[in-house]
């Protein structure tokens, strides 16, 4: 491996990820103490990249600063006083600034040592934690109940839908198209509703009188909207992000509050990061790593292949077109 490596940087906010992401060169040194040296194999498409490109969370404002979220790669070089890791050792890195770059420095205590390198293990810390985190530490969610997943095709919604059938639960799932929906129906949801052939709101009322238990929401305008319409007593929304609003900001809206609709149901909305929950993720993390081993999650990454830091925009606008069926991964040479 030569003297120098690339990774795409961050000089200036903007929800254009195109126009935000630089591929630069920079120097190849040797990790410090208490650090491994990662070669890249695979790295994750996120949504929210777009999100951290416009600094709307994760950022000081101090510029140049890393894209990309997880990633998963060998330690080819380990700093002093690790004993822990060696060479040759596969390990995530679900800290910002991973993905997107073909080497990374990291410290060892951040890092996950896993027994296989692939796209599939890498989904199991970052899509799997939103999902289980969500599902259970946020969501409560308990057996016998009807879970609505929206987005439910994508890297995390995919998950969901696992782990919700997993509890014994009726799952609905949402997608765009009708090769999503034989993956999901493939993955075990119950009931597909693919929003471009039939009415959200209309399949919810009639199909499900008593409104939906436990709603995992990610797309958010009408589709959130027709969510708080449809929730049960005593119901819960869970708010994992709002992809409608990612590329363009917030949208105004006049209406009544939501309040209205909530407290006669006694129903409640909640938000979240996984990455406030860092007392729980390493329970998460190894239980999601269990499922994947023992095949009991079968994590759903997307067909198309992207290479190379070339086409790390490419794969992001992809996602955002609502092209993928699972998770979108980079792939490193």
């Amino acid at each position: 491996m030569g003297s120098s490596y690339r990774k795409i940087v961050c000089n200036g906010y903007t929800r254009n990820f195109r126009a935000a992401a630089e591929i630069v060169e920079v120097p190849r040194t040797s990790p410090a103490p208490g650090q491994v040296l990662i070669r890249n194999h695979f790295g994750g498409v996120n949504a929210s990249d777009v999100n951290i490109a416009a600094g709307v969370y994760f950022s000081d404002g101090t510029f140049p600063f890393d894209l990309g979220c997880e990633s998963i790669g060998e330690v080819i070089e380990v700093g002093e006083g690790i004993s822990h890791l060696a060479v040759g050792d596969y390990v995530v890195s679900p800290s910002l600034g991973s993905a997107y770059a073909e080497l990374i420095y990291r410290d060892a205590l951040q890092v996950l040592k896993v027994p296989t390198c692939s796209p599939e293990v890498m989904t199991a810390v970052v899509c799997g934690s939103t999902a289980s985190v969500g599902l259970n530490s946020v969501g409560q969610m308990g057996s016998g109940e009807t879970v609505l997943i929206t987005a439910a095709a994508g890297g995390v919604g995919s998950w969901c839908v696992q782990l919700a059938k997993l509890a014994g639960n009726h799952v609905i799932g949402t997608c765009s198209t009708e090769e999503k929906a034989v993956e999901l129906r493939r993955l075990g949801c119950d009931r597909v509703i693919v929003y471009r052939n039939e009415d959200l709101g209309a399949v919810l009322s009639t199909e499900y009188p008593n409104g939906i238990d436990l709603v995992f929401e990610q797309v958010g305008e009408q589709t959130f909207d027709t969510c708080v319409d449809n929730i049960a007593q005593r119901g819960r929304i869970v708010i994992c992000g709002f992809i409608s609003e990612y590329t363009t900001g917030p949208k105004p809206v006049t209406s009544p509050r939501i309040y209205h609709k909530l407290l006669w149901k006694s129903a409640q909305l909640r938000a979240f990061l996984f990455s406030h929950w860092p007392d729980e993720l390493p329970g998460h993390i190894v239980a999601n790593l269990a499922l994947v081993e023992s095949g009991a999650v079968d994590p759903l990454v997307d067909r198309r292949v992207f290479s190379g830091l070339e086409q790390v925009v490419n794969a992001v606008e992809y996602l955002h077109a609502g092209g993928n069926s699972g998770k979108v991964v980079i792939r490193y040479p």
